[in-house]
């Protein structure tokens, strides 16, 4: 069977450091092209400056990976549709609820692979995590995902834009995990976006969530973390606690803790390659659902200005 030809969009931190080292890989792929307007991506590869030059006359792609700003994802993404070609989405998926419920349509109508990856699914420990409470009745929920983003995102204008989603963009990781381990439907009762005063998107935010059996869900957010990082998840249930630390990487239960490879990226283009051998989709937009449902209903307040 041939390689899946595929072509990354947007030659930023996240595609060097994860999606590229991915494709390499991965037999099921060859990387055709990059497209990117400032990189020019690595040595050796065919690099064009839009997506609208590679599909009229740069190589042919089956597939591409979008990994620009959200904000300008949708474009996109409906001129690769269009054109028959698979497409990945980097987190989260677009800048509106309503653009990817729209892609997701036309993926469906045209008969193509569209995918929303959220990659902490496939972090080492949620899997597990996932099948341990499945048998356990959830009683308490607490995250704290708190980070510094001076580190981890440095000199990215777009993330404090409307659609950037500011420390949502970290949070979203949360998110995605937390909805896919949780047995019952998780909603969002209230919350509070930490806003700086030159800033269009929060720095932090604190969520009341909880789940239709009434387990109250606790989440705090914050983007002005020095030292170490905390991305943690614990789970108080009737069987004792489980606790997901490192991003979901490292799993501990009553029974002992386990320390796994890191395999989200691989694992990410391991399940695209096989959603597009199998003629499918998979859109999830649960996680950007409450992110959504915490801007509709937080109560802001404006804090001190950031500069990077």
């Amino acid at each position: 069977m041939d390689p899946i030809r595929i072509a990354v969009v947007g030659v930023g931190k996240i595609a060097r450091d994860q999606h590229l080292p991915a494709i390499a890989g991965n037999p099921a792929f060859s990387l055709a092209a990059t497209v990117s307007p400032h990189d020019p991506g690595p040595k050796g590869v065919p690099h064009l400056a839009s997506l609208d030059e590679l599909i009229e006359s740069g190589p042919a792609v089956d597939a591409v990976a979008l990994c620009t700003p959200p904000q300008v994802r949708y474009e996109l993404a409906t001129m690769a549709l269009k054109r028959g070609i698979h497409v990945f989405l980097e987190k989260p998926p677009g800048a509106t609820l309503s653009e990817v419920v729209a892609l997701r349509d036309r993926a469906g109508k045209v008969g193509v692979t569209l995918f929303a990856a959220w990659h902490s699914r496939f972090a080492a420990g949620v899997a597990p995590a996932r099948a341990w409470l499945s048998e356990r009745r959830i009683e308490k929920v607490s995250i704290v995902w708190r980070e510094d983003v001076r580190v981890w995102h440095p000199g990215q204008a777009w993330i404090w834009e409307p659609g950037g989603l500011g420390v949502f963009d970290p949070g979203i990781n949360a998110l995605s995990i937390l909805t896919h381990i949780m047995p019952r439907a998780v909603f969002l009762k209230s919350a509070v976006l930490s806003i700086p005063e030159n800033r269009a998107a929060p720095i932090a935010a604190d969520l009341s969530l909880c789940d239709t059996g009434g387990a109250n869900i606790h989440m705090d957010l914050d983007w002005r973390q020095t030292g170490p990082q905390s991305w943690d998840i614990i789970v108080e249930t009737d069987a004792g606690t489980l606790k997901l630390s490192s991003g979901g990487a490292v799993l501990s239960l009553p029974s002992g803790t386990e320390h796994n490879e890191d395999l989200e990226y691989p694992g990410l283009y391991a399940r695209f390659a096989n959603l597009i051998r199998g003629g499918r989709s998979d859109v999830d937009i649960d996680p950007l659902r409450l992110v959504a449902d915490a801007f509709l209903r937080g109560r802001r307040e404006s804090v001190a200005a950031f500069h990077d």
